[in-house]
């Protein structure tokens, strides 16, 4: 009489669910916490999403685990070629026993074998629509998933190029915006669609001086031209530099120029004069 094998498969996570988005050009990841794991792998455009501080810009062929607890959001809308597969997944034990014990698994990774990865994601989805996914066979596919993950190269140079490019954006829209009242390092973030902390030591790191030291420069810059080449006041002069305080702007530019506006002028002004 033949006999089954009977396996304890002792496995260190749960499955969950999984999908595949496919935007539509509009919307954008929502802002939220959840209590699992989530393993995200991009098929085609680009997702850009932060996790805390963190912020990725997930391109085509490349894979994402986002952990529980922590709030992630996107960073922009969702592009009209973006599309990815998803699944969550619960650590049983309450210990990253997938990313410690067993295998190491790189938070962002250029997948080295992509059409492996959308072959086990396909068969979970497959499964889980007819509705035959088992808990065991679910649980035994994310671990195939990570497995293929953690074959493959930490995106590292992507990031630190994303936060290369994010300081080169703030930086421009510093110089086109330094004359706007409110700007200041949350409305730069806001605009950017990315965390204030994580815009500051992005910027520094890369311009060696803080977003609200570069608005301040931009200003007293711009207010020196003014001061030598227009007869406007020191009070106009402030305003049109996007100082909303003349005493506060005359403060900014003593500590830039060793001397208060007016000094400035009366000392450089004959210095540009050109009669011929």
């Amino acid at each position: 009489m033949a006999r089954s094998l009977e396996l304890n498969t002792g496995l260190p996570l749960r499955a969950e669910n999984a999908g595949l988005f496919v935007s539509r050009g509009e919307g954008v990841h929502p802002d939220r916490v959840i209590g699992s794991h989530e393993l995200i792998f991009v098929r085609e455009g680009a997702l850009g999403i932060r996790e805390e501080e963190r912020v990725f810009e997930v391109e085509a062929g490349q894979s994402l685990l986002l952990w529980p607890g922590r709030r992630h959001v996107g960073t922009r809308p969702y592009p009209s070629d973006l599309s990815f597969y998803w699944v969550h997944f619960v650590i049983e034990d309450g210990r990253d026993r997938v990313t410690e014990r067993v295998i190491s698994v790189p938070q962002h990774a250029t997948v080295s074998r992509p059409n492996h990865l959308s072959e086990v994601f396909r068969r979970f989805l497959d499964d889980q629509e007819e509705g035959g996914l088992r808990p065991v066979s679910a649980s035994l596919l994310v671990m195939l998933m990570l497995c293929e993950v953690s074959g493959s190269e930490p995106a590292k140079n992507a990031l630190e190029n994303n936060a290369a490019v994010l300081a080169g954006r703030a930086d421009a829209y510093i110089r086109t915006h330094f004359h706007a009242p409110s700007l200041c390092t949350s409305v730069l973030a806001d605009n950017l669609g990315c965390n204030p902390d994580y815009l500051g030591r992005v910027y520094r790191k890369a311009y060696k001086r803080t977003p609200t030291q570069a608005i301040h420069w931009r200003r007293v810059r711009h207010a020196r031209r003014m001061l030598i080449e227009s007869d406007r006041n020191v009070e106009e002069i402030a305003r049109a530099c996007g100082f909303k305080d003349v005493r506060y702007f005359r403060r900014i530019f003593r500590r830039h120029e060793g001397m208060a506006p007016l000094a400035f002028r009366r000392l450089y002004a004959q210095m540009h004069v050109n009669t011929e």
